[in-house]
């Protein structure tokens, strides 16, 4: 039994011996010197070498034209055309060096110049610790990769992920454009770039600003999130998530998505936007809504769909899918709109409504027309089965004209008469200055001509073949006051900017107000890395 213990206690000292053995450090070898010293008036514990000097420490090879070496401490001093390399990774020149080789660590200094197989930095002094893999440096540097040049105060290079990080006034020159932050994780194999903080990226196509972002160097291509957007000359494009292609000259934008044309005086507003800058067009779904500022007023576009294509002057707006619009005076529905700014031209395609002030405008066709020179209000044109209606404003009956078309003018954007002719019929209650009923108009005739004052009928003329009389409200039964056709949709008139849209879409808006809000209380949190990022370059199994 005690030859037993003996045998334990002997392998037990016999393990800790060689773990012990395992955690010691390395030391620094010699491989080769032209000359070799040992001066210790002048150089204490040291060993002189000079001419060719080379030293090896666990698969770093240090080479220069002169150092001491520390045996005691394992720790190397190096002078002149300094070289220290790590497999074929890393390349480290300087004038001068220092390398401890207990602690893995080394210092370089004098024109310092790292290398890696993507980048080059050059700085005044770098430090780089072996046991982490990191080479940090805290004085002005310049990477140079490919196309890229990178400069920064200070930063850190990250050897086994290939990535640096800078945190103080990072810069980007490509011949395409210049980025600037104040944090900026660069990889340099990829050239992918993330960005945090606010940060711009310039060119001559565009300005971008954004506080969270991803850039790929390489492809031309953007990812921004946090308050960003893309500003070109005539237009600025903002949305909580922005997607960008400088090749393509594209960008997709997703999350209160607004587009604000300076030259145009427009805005469009939706939640996903598709935009083509070279063909000068966009494309905005999820509550999309184009306003339009005319002669101090807002015109507000909603559709399903919004499309909008053409340069200045030959712009063209097209809504789908249960269209609506809003003007303080005026508002609408219809299937679909287009609207030219070449022709001043709108046009409200199937089941067309207009509401002007309390008078409902129907008909088959109907069409805005502006002037095209000042782009202002001009004229109206309704087509087949025209219908004039509004409530009759004491009592329970509607004022009503009726014909084959309508053609109307604006005076300072507002409706001032109009003209409505070939078949025309009417009924009309008929009031005096107290508000009196005095009869109800009931005629036909060739054309009726209407004078509005405030979006109210102010006069009314009735010309040629006029057959009709005045009667008596208890002369004319209830039956007989109302023209073939008449469709009142009052509960459906637009009265204001907010009820353009749907309700399922107010819904769908008000959760994305609360995921931004979630989102924006996340700022100072970085990107999470890509897989592309992390996979680069690596074989696909």
């Amino acid at each position: 039994m005690k030859h037993f213990h003996f045998f334990i206690i002997c392998s037990l000292a016999l393990l800790g011996s060689q773990f012990l053995l395992a955690q010691a450090p390395k030391k620094i070898i010699i491989e080769h010197s032209d000359f070799a010293d040992v001066n210790q008036a002048e150089i204490p514990d040291a060993l002189l070498m000079q001419g060719n000097v080379r030293v090896n420490h666990d698969g770093v090879v240090l080479t220069c034209n002169k150092a001491y070496f520390f045996q005691k401490e394992n720790y190397i001093k190096a002078f002149g055309n300094v070289q220290l390399v790590q497999g074929d990774t890393l390349f480290l020149n300087s004038k001068y060096a220092e390398y401890n080789g207990n602690m893995k660590k080394a210092f370089a200094t004098g024109n310092a110049v790292m290398t890696s197989p993507d980048a080059t930095l050059v700085t005044d002094t770098i430090n780089f610790d072996r046991n982490t893999q990191e080479v940090f440096y805290n004085s002005p540097g310049t990477i140079i990769n490919k196309e890229n040049v990178l400069k920064s105060k200070s930063g850190k290079y990250y050897v086994a992920e290939k990535k640096f990080q800078f945190l103080t006034a990072v810069t980007i020159t490509n011949p395409t454009y210049v980025i600037k932050t104040n944090h900026l994780d660069y990889y340099s194999n990829s050239g992918h770039s993330y960005l945090l903080g606010p940060s711009t990226i310039t060119s001559k196509a565009n300005y971008i600003y954004t506080e969270k972002g991803f850039y790929d160097t390489k492809k031309n291509l953007a990812h921004f999130l946090n308050k960003s957007y893309i500003k070109y000359d005539d237009r600025i494009i903002k949305a909580d998530s922005l997607y960008y292609d400088r090749n393509r000259e594209f960008a997709s934008a997703t999350q209160n998505v607004k587009i604000t044309d300076s030259i145009n005086r427009g805005i469009v507003k939706g939640h996903y936007a598709e935009i083509y800058k070279l063909k000068d067009s966009m494309f905005v779904t999820k509550r999309a809504v184009a306003i339009n500022f005319v002669e101090n007023d807002s015109v507000y576009i909603h559709g399903k769909k919004l499309m909008i294509t053409g340069k200045e002057g030959s712009r063209i707006i097209r809504a789908y899918n249960n269209v609506r619009f809003f003007k303080t005076d005026m508002s609408g529905k219809c299937d679909s709109i287009n609207s030219s700014s070449k022709t001043a031209l709108t046009k409200l395609i199937g089941n067309p409504i207009l509401w002007n002030g309390e008078n409902q405008i129907t008909g088959d066709i109907m069409h805005l027309i502006g002037d095209t020179k000042t782009q202002k209000l001009d004229s109206l044109k309704v087509l087949n089965n025209t219908f004039l209606v509004s409530k009759d404003t004491l009592g329970t009956g509607y004022n009503q004209v009726k014909g084959m078309n309508l053609f109307g003018k604006f005076l300072d954007g507002k409706l001032h008469d109009v003209d409505i002719i070939k078949n025309t019929e009417v009924v009309y209650y008929m009031r005096n200055d107290a508000h009196e009923l005095i009869g109800i108009n009931k005629n036909v005739s060739s054309k009726i001509n209407l004078i509005f004052n405030k979006n109210a009928v102010e006069t009314i003329t009735f010309f040629k073949q006029v057959d009709g009389d005045i009667y008596p409200e208890k002369d004319l039964p209830e039956n007989a006051r109302k023209l073939r056709g008449l469709v009142w949709r009052g509960e459906e008139r637009i009265k204001s900017k907010d009820d353009i849209f749907p309700p399922e879409e107010n819904e769908d808006n008000d959760k994305i107000a609360k995921a931004t809000k979630a989102e924006n209380d996340k700022k100072d949190v970085p990107l999470k890395i890509r897989k592309e990022t992390v996979n680069y370059g690596k074989k696909r199994k």
